[in-house]
């Protein structure tokens, strides 16, 4: 549903209401979406995205180690 801003904000109890209910509310401006309301994440809805990429990512044994030309700024 595509609604106007100046609308909206007439009805935002009602709009996040139907969002809240699993509507997606496109919020306009000058005829552009520029917001969106639609239900919460629930938590446990979904996997953690904790590790998702473990195994996936190297990070080299000298990555926190600064070259020569940092040697002005560490004295």
């Amino acid at each position: 549903m595509n609604i106007p801003m100046a609308k909206a904000k007439a009805q935002l109890s009602e709009l996040v209401k139907r969002a809240q209910a699993g509507e997606e509310i496109h919020l306009t401006k000058h005829g552009e979406v520029v917001a969106t309301l639609s239900a919460p994440v629930r938590a446990g809805g979904s996997k953690g995205l904790f590790g998702a990429l473990k195994g996936q990512i190297w990070i080299s044994d000298d990555f926190d180690e600064l070259g020569p030309e940092w040697d002005e700024y560490i004295k």
